[in-house]
């Protein structure tokens, strides 16, 4: 609604700003960036999680289903909201102004933003939140087994297995959803969880590194500059560098 922000996914960039809306449909570790923005016209967007059961619901609904969903498509995509999705998510945020219209109102305009979700060009990106048994989803399993696991030494092939495909769909899909292999996966949450832990819980580099994976501390150094651009400690030390005051 105002400003600009640029999420990176892997090697890929996506950048959206007034007018557009970003369909996320799997749990992707992302660096996200306000690029336009000041102190006069501030960044302002909407958020909405998606709940699968009431997707599902409004689905079953459509009188025309949308596109089904490739096998492999990208778990992230941007495109210009029409002014119908407009108007509806404005309508969500008035009633603020009348809290106590929320209670009714509120769960009838979210699913008329998924309707118009479904039926809009990025419609089959939902259908990868809603249908359970498409290699998209199968992403989706090894993803929260990834996140519930990533301090973990990775053994793709125990992976595979666990999702029920072969070492090389897995590998094939998941590239395709995500724009990063299983390993490099693991490593960005590894050192988006590292980069918490030392600038939110005040952890040492050493301490941190450890705690996420990591047994060698020049290995975390030089992979964490890679991702960042900069190394743990010159980061956390910036950081936590006062303000000066005029």
């Amino acid at each position: 609604m105002q400003g600009a922000k640029s999420l990176e996914v892997g090697s890929d960039v996506y950048r959206y700003g007034v007018g557009d809306y970003l369909v996320v449909s799997l749990d992707l570790p992302v660096v996200s960036r306000v690029v336009e923005a000041s102190p006069e016209a501030p960044y302002l967007g909407l958020g909405l999680k998606i709940d699968a059961q009431q997707l599902k619901e409004v689905m079953g609904r459509l009188v025309t289903r949308p596109a089904g969903a490739p096998e492999a498509m990208r778990g992230v995509a941007v495109n210009t909201a029409p002014p119908e999705l407009v108007d509806a998510a404005l309508r969500l945020l008035r009633l603020l102004d009348r809290p106590e219209d929320i209670p009714a109102m509120a769960p009838l305009i979210e699913q008329e933003i998924l309707y118009r979700l479904l039926t809009g060009p990025l419609g089959p990106r939902l259908q990868q939140i809603a249908m359970a048994e498409t290699a998209g989803n199968k992403v989706a399993q090894a993803i929260a087994w990834l996140r519930q696991n990533f301090a973990r030494p990775l053994r793709v092939e125990e992976l595979a297995g666990h999702v029920g495909m072969s070492d090389s769909s897995l590998h094939h899909h998941f590239k395709a959803v995500t724009a990063m292999t299983p390993m490099q996966y693991q490593k960005q949450l590894r050192l988006h969880e590292a980069r918490r832990l030392m600038l939110a819980e005040h952890m040492d580099v050493g301490t941190a590194g450890y705690s996420v994976g990591y047994q060698s501390p020049s290995q975390f150094s030089r992979e964490y500059s890679r991702l960042y651009g900069i190394s743990p400690l010159k980061d956390v030390g910036a950081a936590r560098l006062p303000i000066a005051a005029e």
